[in-house]
């Protein structure tokens, strides 16, 4: 007798999802569905002929229909504000949710425009620039708003994270030591600053080359708003220097692009003193969270780096940091 097994994160066929968008969107017959990526979502790139989409199928128990309500609100919000964003398409029904039964149970998809560019970490100083125009102008439209989404705050980053990235580690690495340690450092930093002089609103939260395309070195789209959720605008702007310093071991280089991309970003807002002193703690809290994220998800991402060497790369990268920064943690 053969044993029949649940599921718990299928692939779906990309023919079978070509013919739900065809139908669905009243694309024409030569639509062509292609697997991009597995990985926390499984996105499918979509061609009709010269039109190029990707579609996005949230991986099973990641994201409730009112958190993807949410950030398809922020989308929206964002497009029609001019912002330059990868946005989210309705189908001939004015519906921009699909539901699909996968064998593990209901996952949800959505059809996104196609962002034009190019994804590199190898750009210049002068594209960095237009990058810090970008996110500011997406901070213009999205300060002192709203969703019904996680807020990012000590709790959420730093407190609960580092508890399941030590039960996911199962033992007292001298990593995991530092990360207690970094947790209560910055709990209390975030605890004491001034928040009413720092800007709040949504934030996109993984700002960095592998979420946003270049297009011919001057324009600019974020794509990927996963994670958006509430919390201080510099979070991005800390995020974005941090995963710009992991990519350049030459701190001169990265520190020419930093430079410009705040002088790019404030040509648009001003960023506040209290923030810019907080830009070198932020991301850390950041990097945090998604350590935990990562083993939260292993079952569904299978990430076979995802391992204790792997976790000693993720604290070099922090300690580098904290080096470059002279942060001194007490």
């Amino acid at each position: 007798m053969t044993e029949k097994f649940t599921t718990i994160n299928s692939t779906l066929s990309p023919y079978e999802i070509g013919q739900l968008i065809q139908e669905k969107y009243g694309l024409t017959d030569k639509t062509e569905c292609n697997i991009f990526r597995l990985a926390m979502n499984h996105l499918y790139i979509v061609h009709d002929g010269e039109n190029k989409y990707v579609f996005r199928v949230y991986t099973h128990h990641w994201r409730t229909p009112l958190e993807i309500e949410e950030e398809l609100r922020l989308l929206n919000h964002l497009k029609e504000a001019d912002r330059q964003i990868a946005f989210p398409i309705a189908d001939q029904s004015n519906k921009f949710i699909q539901k699909i039964e996968a064998p593990e149970g209901i996952r949800f998809g959505v059809l996104f425009s196609y962002a034009k560019g190019i994804k590199t970490a190898k750009f210049s100083p002068e594209t960095s620039f237009l990058i810090g125009q970008a996110l500011a102008k997406v901070h213009q439209s999205t300060e002192n708003i709203k969703l019904m989404r996680m807020s990012y705050n000590a709790e959420n980053l730093l407190k609960n994270p580092v508890i399941r990235t030590k039960k996911f580690y199962n033992k007292n690495t001298s990593e995991i030591e530092f990360l207690e340690s970094l947790s209560d450092f910055l709990t209390l930093k975030m605890e004491n600053e001034e928040k009413q002089k720092m800007r709040y609103g949504v934030v996109h939260l993984d700002v960095w080359f592998d979420n946003l395309h270049i297009d011919d070195e001057k324009e600019i789209t974020f794509f990927d708003f996963d994670f958006c959720g509430n919390g201080y605008l510099c979070f991005d702007i800390s995020y974005f220097l941090f995963q710009l310093f992991t990519t350049h071991l030459n701190e001169q280089e990265y520190q020419v692009k930093a430079d410009s991309f705040i002088r790019g970003y404030e040509t648009v807002t001003k960023i506040t003193p209290e923030e810019k002193k907080f830009l070198s703690f932020a991301c850390l809290a950041i990097m945090n969270y998604y350590i935990s994220i990562q083993c939260d998800r292993f079952e569904y991402w299978t990430n076979i780096f995802l391992n204790e060497d792997h976790l000693k790369r993720m604290v070099g990268n922090l300690k580098r940091w904290i080096a470059y920064n002279k942060i001194e943690i007490k």
